[in-house]
């Protein structure tokens, strides 16, 4: 009988079918995510009803003295996969085009290959190309397997013959399963593709690392249900003509989700940066209004980054508002307390807010700094350059306590920094730092400007 192809839109956010285009998905009402794909309607034989049942075991019976981690030897990297790489895992590693992410593949696989097999399965390019980059980055082992192949049922075919002890592909969206008639990077081929890679991983033990790519609005192209059925997702931060790079764990089914490495892209490749403040912190001018330093804490570690805020008369009916590493909406949350409670008025001011280094901040303990920075800029007064500021601010115009804050605390004195405006309910908790560092204790908004003279 001949089969029956027939035309149905699918959502790449959430993978709603529709029999015709919509505008609007109607399960997730995310707008223009309907995309055309065609599908095989023929009849198939249902498999029979297995005689054999499935086994349970309860949590006791579960051990786990076998399982470990496979280290990369890139303690920035290891940190964010939650201390390395684990057996039977299906990683996904997304970011811009050329922000580094066969290039972090290939260093990888230069560093774990000295005691195990790798296999590097290449989409994009041949062979040749691939062996180029290699040389570049000084990757040379014998227990390196390179395959230029877009079929996902030969590449699962070799896995299970060969047993190598990890898995790159890349990419995702090159991938293609010959019995779809869907195109590469569809959503169909692609979550069936990643599907069939995770059968094979998870059977075999075998972890398996991902390359995916974004979509115009920076989020992870093909459909939405690829990051959920993955362990880890890592995405790669920065700018292309920036040389600094950060990883960030956005999922992570065995570590924080708040971790981030940070890399320098060199000739040589990626290196990591061992002191992110002092990265972040370079090339900072003193004595220059609208620049606050605050901490905010990734993950494990505390780290100093620099607020920018530049303000100025506007040229037109309505000012600009423009948010760069920091929440916008949160941005105009305190340009209105401001105004409201403090009676700084930027209703005829263009506000730009900018977070250096390519660093996006989402923590509350940011909150001060910012109010800080822009009352900096309006009344071009700069702020102390020995002077560290956290803390969250209310609708109120008070200043909320945040956590960790003994450890931020430090981290600033570690830096050289003098001073630390903190939240007033956390000043008892830094007793046994007062003598390091000059502990300011604020309870509202008022107080903290008030040391701007």
């Amino acid at each position: 009988m001949a089969s029956k192809i027939k035309t149905v839109f699918i959502c790449s956010s959430c993978g709603c079918e529709t029999p015709k285009w919509v505008g609007k998905c109607p399960q997730c009402s995310e707008w223009n995510t309907m995309e055309e794909e065609t599908i095989n309607t023929a009849k198939t034989v249902s498999a029979p009803i297995r005689a054999n049942l499935a086994i349970a075991k309860t949590i006791n019976e579960i051990t786990v003295e076998n399982e470990h981690r496979f280290k990369t030897n890139i303690p920035e990297l290891d940190r964010v996969f939650g201390g390395g790489i684990v057996k039977g895992s299906v990683s996904l590693i997304s970011g811009d085009p050329g922000i580094g992410k066969s290039t972090i593949l290939l260093q990888i696989c230069k560093n774990i290959s000295e005691g195990l097999k790798v296999l590097y399965v290449s989409g994009e390019e041949s062979a040749v190309q691939l062996k180029l980059r290699a040389n570049r980055l000084g990757v040379y082992s014998d227990n390196i397997s390179i395959m230029a192949e877009t079929d996902v049922q030969a590449i699962c075919n070799y896995i299970s013959s060969s047993r190598p002890d990890l898995v790159m592909i890349d990419s995702i969206q090159t991938m293609k399963i010959e019995e779809l008639s869907s195109s590469c990077g569809s959503i169909v081929q692609v979550r069936e593709s990643a599907n069939m890679l995770l059968g094979v991983g998870k059977s075999l033990d075998i972890p398996i690392m991902i390359v995916g790519h974004v979509n115009k609005g920076g989020e992870i192209a093909g459909p939405k249900v690829l990051e959920h059925i993955v362990d880890t997702v890592l995405y790669f931060e920065g700018e292309r003509n920036q040389a600094y790079r950060i990883l960030r764990a956005v999922k992570n089914r065995y570590g924080s989700t708040n971790e981030i490495g940070v890399f320098e892209m060199t000739e040589k490749g990626l290196v990591e940066v061992e002191n992110p403040s002092a990265m972040l912190l370079s090339g900072r001018m003193s004595g220059v209004s609208g620049s606050a330093i605050t901490c905010v804490i990734e993950g494990t570690r505390p780290i100093l980054a620099e607020v920018q805020a530049l303000v100025t008369a506007t040229g037109f009916g309505n000012p600009r508002r423009m948010s760069t590493g920091f929440d916008y909406n949160r941005f105009n949350l305190i340009l209105a307390v401001l105004e409201k409670r403090e009676g700084l008025y930027f209703s005829s001011l263009d506000a730009y807010l900018n977070i250096v280094g390519g660093l996006r901040l989402d923590e509350p303990a940011v909150d001060l700094a910012v109010a800080m920075a822009l009352v900096s800029g309006v009344r071009d007064f700069p702020i102390p350059d020995d002077m560290v500021i956290f803390g969250e601010v209310g609708l109120s115009g008070e200043v909320r306590s945040v956590s960790r804050i003994l450890e931020r605390v430090k981290e600033s004195s570690r830096m050289g920094f003098n001073k630390c405006v903190v939240p007033k309910a956390c000043v008892k908790q830094l007793a046994s730092v007062k003598n390091d560092i000059e502990i300011i204790g604020v309870s509202t908004l008022l107080g903290a400007i008030s040391l701007l003279k």
